[in-house]
């Protein structure tokens, strides 16, 4: 498990950095002006629309339904079973998109009250339709990267995402070339993400993956009714940052620029969230599947308590460094071009709050699997939506009091609301069953990290603030680097682990699935 959980997260910190750079891009080309608002609105849809189909949150319920066909009635009837998935749900997929086009108005109006009677709702609703050719193409994109994480294939499905950003960065660079004026600069980039989606389909089909999943039919049977009854929840689920996100947005679209600095503060937050969430979703949900069926209880809390040293031991860290190190971070990252010191001042404040919710969000991936693998996503479900809630009704308020950073913590609070539902319910339920390793780990843990954390902060006031971009660049790496190296060092010393065992991890082959 843990060979695969390195190699999806390997894949996902290259998707990442991408999107940073990508990020980077979008800010000197659009700044934070009406033109950004409403880019990054419609843009923020597509995001909500990514995580809810791809990046593990499909997983939730085609893996277990893919598992239990092939099992009970062997490769062939598996096969026929994922042709009509893949084929319904790129029926509905084009359906809905030409719904969600002829109410994009209303949609926006929606996501983005702020926006109604000025300029700002217009170009939002433009962008997001330009976009929308995405959409066609994200569903056999999930379906066939779903189909291949149930057959242990990570590799494939974990490095796929690359194209998305490395197409988007291509279109930034080449209009940032030309100068072109930024309501035109965002209409290119808007058509740019349905081609940025094309290339990736492209890439899973070159490597023959649509053979799982034939003959193709579009079918809304009994089955298909069933399995769908159950993904939709799941998936609404495993998307749970992203709509807490989307709640901020709601609230933000009232303040000018806000909307940009909750989005690129919450990039920040996406890389840890990226690494450990998308591996939990993508790697946890066959594992705790295999393990829930077999009855075996000692294999259920090994893979849970793994799964929570691994979030613990990455998330923890990753929250104490975002907070010490906002301001640093996104002055170097995004000051540039139409993006300035005050915007740089702004982001990070709502970084430093988003934050604190990081640990709830990947709890949340760390526990969610034991009930998808149960194939339970109603809990899930209506976890997200108390989350939405509380986002909300906390938004409209400290939003009121203190813009951008009251909702970046009201959406903190929302996440952390959404967790300890999951918590309390699965102990309820089910028993979160943590073995005798990780209680003994899990407190050297959080000490490692409390030390790193402390390191940080005395060193952070070393950090040149106004020399050159490349020299700022050095020195943040050179401290980011020196955290993690004595983190590790501690996390040896407190025999956590140790070097040869991350090593091993790397070495070993993945385990067979034994129906494969």
């Amino acid at each position: 498990m843990i060979r695969s959980f390195l190699t999806v997260s390997t894949g996902t910190l290259a998707s990442r950095l991408l999107g940073f750079a990508r990020d980077s891009l979008i800010a000197a080309l659009l700044g934070t002006g009406a033109v950004a608002d409403a880019f990054l609105a419609a843009f923020q849809l597509v995001n909500v629309v990514r995580r809810l189909l791809s990046e593990g949150a499909l997983n939730a319920a085609l893996i277990p339904a893919w598992l239990r066909v092939r099992d009970r009635d062997g490769e062939a009837v598996a096969a026929a079973f994922a042709g009509r998935v893949l084929g319904s749900v790129s029926a509905g997929l084009i359906a809905i998109s030409i719904v969600i086009a002829l109410l994009m108005p209303l949609i926006i109006m929606i996501i983005a009250p702020g926006f109604v009677g000025s300029a700002s709702l217009d170009l939002a609703v433009q962008n997001a339709r330009l976009m929308l050719p995405y959409l066609a193409f994200a569903g056999p994109v999930t379906v066939l990267m779903g189909l291949l994480n149930a057959q242990g294939r990570f590799a494939l499905t974990a490095f796929s995402p690359l194209l998305f950003n490395i197409a988007l960065i291509a279109a930034i660079t080449t209009l940032l070339l030309w100068h072109v004026d930024a309501t035109v600069a965002a209409w290119i980039l808007a058509a740019s993400v349905g081609i940025a989606g094309l290339l990736q389909l492209l890439m899973l089909l070159s490597q023959r993956s649509a053979r799982l999943a034939t003959p193709l039919r579009v079918s809304f049977d009994k089955d298909m009714r069933g399995f769908f009854a159950k993904a939709i929840p799941g998936m609404i689920a495993s998307s749970g940052p992203q709509w807490l996100m989307v709640a901020g947005a709601i609230i933000a679209s009232a303040t000018p620029a806000a909307v940009s600095w909750l989005y690129f503060a919450n990039r920040l937050i996406e890389l840890p969230l990226g690494i450990v969430g998308v591996a939990m979703g993508t790697v946890l949900v066959p594992e705790l599947t295999r393990a829930a069926r077999s009855g075996d209880r000692d294999a259920v809390a090994h893979v849970e308590s793994r799964a929570l040293e691994l979030a613990t031991g990455l998330a923890l860290p990753a929250t104490l460094g975002l907070i010490v190190l906002a301001e640093p971070i996104v002055r170097l990252l995004f000051e540039h071009g139409a993006f300035g010191a005050e915007d740089s001042a702004a982001t990070a404040r709502a970084l430093m709050w988003l934050a604190l919710g990081l640990p709830a969000h990947v709890l949340i991936k760390a526990l969610s699997p034991a009930y998808f693998a149960r194939s339970d996503t109603m809990t899930p479900l209506l976890a997200t939506a108390k989350g939405f809630v509380v986002a909300v009704a906390l938004a409209i308020l400290l939003g009121h009091f203190f813009g951008a950073s009251g909702i970046a913590a009201s959406i903190a609070a929302g996440a952390w609301s959404s967790a300890i539902s999951l918590l309390r319910k699965g102990t309820r339920e089910f028993g979160f069953s943590v073995d005798a390793a990780a209680r003994k780990r899990l407190p050297r843990i959080v000490l490692a990290a409390l030390a790193m954390g402390g390191l940080l902060w005395l060193t952070a006031g070393l950090l040149p603030s106004q020399a050159h971009g490349l020299i700022r660049f050095i020195a943040l790496g050179s401290q980011i680097a020196a955290g993690i190296v004595v983190y590790g060092l501690l996390l040896q010393i407190l025999r956590v682990a140790s070097w040869r065992e991350a090593a091993g991890a790397f070495k070993r082959p993945a385990q067979p699935d034994p129906g494969a």
